[in-house]
């Protein structure tokens, strides 16, 4: 019984002594001098037969046996109907000493038992409560019964003590109903209830099962700070409302499957000491689990988020499963601790999964079919493949120091069922391929990248990038194709793998031809002192590969950027623009070769016009015959070669030059008479043309070896 005196009011003062000065704490009736309990059997029997249905009474602080009570609710009873019908019923601080019966009476005003004690168990099936139900500090310690009860007024249980089992199946709750900091000792069943306003258990205690299946909150449902020891089932309940669990505690399993929320759903800080299920469960619009803890299994498969869900600071200390999840919205999991979680997906999200700052300790597998992945700055304690579809990829600062694999799925995921991963929101989409946005600050000693797109890929800033694994078809930008004029001459780009980077860069010089991709915003830039280190270490990624053709366009990237770069001497870039112009760096054979025909043509002409003499120089005998007869010496010599003096340009001039032209090629002597120039141009011939020869040889074998 409380004991905490109740508000004035003239007691009964029955059986007052000096233990107890007050005696009885009933309320007199009114015109007598004494509680319901101790009035005299006549009078009291006067009091009830005064009694009609619906009449108000006050019986506060009255001791209550069970005989006295049904006696009361008889004398309110309706004949007609045979209904138990009263007006305003005050009956705080009352004491029910045993079983108290209250089933289907009708409460037409205020019902008010505040601090009342039932000894015994109390029942109010089916009661109707059409003004405010006040249970304020009330103390069941037997099984508590309002099944189908009816609150059409406020419904207040604010700091109740329930001991046994309560059972509100059923019950209907159209105004607020508020359980703040209620204990319920025993089983708590709100099994289809219905609480059509807002709806309070903020603090509450649930020592034992708490079951909410197929319960309706309409108006907001608030279990902030709420504890449940024991086992809790929200099993198909419906929030229209917000549902607010923020720092609740589940130390038991929690089950929220196929609950529907619509409105928001705040979990925040709340912790989950044992298995959480949200299977199949519905959130349509933003859920918040920031900071929440799981310490042991969680699951969300088959699980819908409408709107933006927030898994920011949570820790799952367990496995996490979200197998056939669906984000509709964006799923965040900002500084995420997953601790010993092995499988996350595959799960569809519509938005971006965010997993910047996450932690994960543990081997695991990522699945997820998502528009983009954002991971900067998470970390990977141990091995790890990430395997994706339809997904842009930003892998700025993440940190691994084991092996990680970041992979394009070919075909939908497989669920354990044996069924696809639903995709119908990616219907619009290109393809399902995996494009990777940046990798900057990443060691890529442990990378691997299989059949991913790395056309917009930021690579400067990215360390032990010649360790970096390319597995697949994975691809590269390419220059602008065909030929962009721009004043004269006109350039001409030969396709080639290009680094994103060097679009953006080129993209801003003056002049700069259309074609070259402009950065995105927050891309950030990179000049070709930069680019260069970068060509060079995937270049010899490639070369490490096996991949020749690849690791030649990376050396082409290599040297352009060399080329370009503001930190070498002047002479050496002027060599490096001579090699680029004659044969690409030793890989653009058609341009060694144009160069070598040039030559060739050249060199024809000159010898047509200046080299060749104008008849083959005939050899002249002269000598002494001496008088007397004897030896005769004779002098042979030859005329030097003369210029022509007519048509230069004839047949047999072009032939002879040819001839010539092209034993130069193979640095050959042609052994032709030429004249002084001529035998300056054969020279000069036989010096570069065998040069541009092997120029053309060389880029030719740097483009078809394996």
């Amino acid at each position: 019984m409380n004991t905490s005196l109740p508000p004035a009011w003239p007691h009964c003062a029955d059986g007052a002594g000096p233990a107890d000065p007050v005696g009885c704490r009933g309320i007199q009736v009114n015109g007598h001098t004494a509680c319901l309990a101790h009035l005299p059997n006549t009078e009291r029997d006067a009091y009830l037969t005064a009694l009609t249905p619906g009449a108000s009474i006050d019986h506060r602080g009255t001791t209550f046996s069970r005989p006295l009570l049904r006696t009361l609710l008889f004398a309110l009873r309706d004949p007609a109907t045979g209904t138990v019908r009263s007006g305003k019923a005050l009956f705080s601080y009352a004491v029910f000493e045993s079983h108290a019966d209250f089933s289907s009476v009708t409460f037409e005003d205020d019902a008010q038992f505040r601090s009342v004690t039932f000894k015994g168990g109390a029942r109010f099936d089916a009661a109707t409560f059409k003004g405010a139900a006040l249970f304020e500090s009330a103390t069941f310690a037997d099984i508590t019964q309002f099944e189908s009860a009816t609150f059409k007024g406020a419904a207040q249980f604010r700091s109740a003590t329930f001991t046994d089992i309560t059972r509100f199946e059923f019950a209907t709750f159209e105004y607020g109903a508020g359980f703040r900091a209620a204990a319920f000792k025993g089983a708590a069943l709100f099994d289809s209830a219905t609480f059509a306003s807002f709806t309070w258990f903020e603090s509450a205690t649930f020592e034992r099962v708490a079951e909410f299946e197929s319960a309706t909150f309409k108006g907001g449902a608030r279990f902030g700070s709420t504890t449940f020891a024991g086992a809790t089932r929200f099993r198909s309940t419906t929030f229209e409302g917000d549902a607010w669990f923020v720092s609740a505690i589940f130390k038991d399993g929690a089950g929220f499957g196929a609950a529907t929320f619509k409105n928001h759903a705040w979990f925040q800080e709340t912790t989950f000491e044992k298995t959480v299920g949200f299977g199949w469960a519905t959130f349509e619009n933003d859920a918040w689990f920031e900071q929440a803890t799981f310490e042991s299994y969680v699951a969300f498969g088959s699980a819908t988020f409408a709107g933006t869900t927030r898994f920011d600071s949570a820790t799952f200390k367990g496995s996490v499963g979200f197998g056939s999840a669906t984000f509709e919205g964006d799923a965040r999991f900002t500084s995420a601790d997953f601790v010993t979680a092995d499988r996350f997906g595959p799960l569809m999200c519509a938005g971006q999964v965010v997993l910047s700052g996450a932690v994960f300790g543990g081997p695991v597998t990522l699945s997820f079919a998502a528009r983009r992945l954002v991971c900067r700055r998470t970390r990977w304690s141990a091995t790890a493949e990430i395997r994706l579809r339809y997904a842009r990829v930003d892998f700025a600062d993440a940190v691994f120091e084991y092996p990680l694999t970041i992979a394009a799925e070919p075909d939908p995921f497989v669920l354990t069922d044996g069924s696809e991963l639903a995709e119908s929101v990616f219907a619009g989409a290109p393809g399902p391929g995996v494009r990777v946005a940046s990798l900057r600050g990443v060691d890529a000693a442990h990378l691997v990248l299989a059949d991913v797109d790395l056309s917009v890929c930021l690579f400067a800033g990215t360390v032990h990038l010649d360790q970096l694994r390319l597995e697949g078809a994975c691809t590269f930008d390419a220059a602008p194709s065909s030929v962009r004029w721009r004043r004269w001459p006109p350039v001409r780009f030969t396709e080639r793998r290009v680094l994103a980077e060097e679009h953006h860069w080129r993209a801003t010089q003056p002049g700069a031809v259309r074609g070259w991709n402009v950065a995105v915003l927050g891309a950030g830039r990179a000049g070709p002192l930069q680019l260069a280190p970068v060509y060079r270490a995937l270049r010899k990624a490639f070369e490490d590969g096996k991949h020749e053709p690849g690791a030649a366009d990376f050396y082409y990237g290599e040297m352009e950027m060399r080329r370009h770069a503001g930190d070498i001497p002047r002479t050496e870039r002027g060599l490096l623009t001579a090699y680029w112009a004659l044969s690409g760096y030793g890989l653009r054979a058609s341009r060694a070769l144009a160069w070598l025909g040039a030559a060739m043509f050249l060199t024809i002409v000159l010898l047509m016009a200046f080299g060749l003499a104008q008849e083959t120089p005939k050899q002249t005998a002269t000598g002494t015959v001496p008088a007397g007869g004897g030896k005769v010496t004779f002098e042979i010599d030859k005329d030097d070669p003369r210029n022509p003096d007519g048509d230069r340009f004839t047949g047999e001039r072009f032939e002879k030059a040819l001839n010539i032209t092209l034993n130069s090629v193979v640095f050959r002597s042609s052994g032709q008479d030429l004249t002084t120039a001529g035998t300056y141009i054969e020279m000069t011939s036989r010096l570069t043309e065998p040069v541009l020869l092997g120029l053309a040889v060389l880029a030719v074998r740097n483009r078809v070896k394996r």
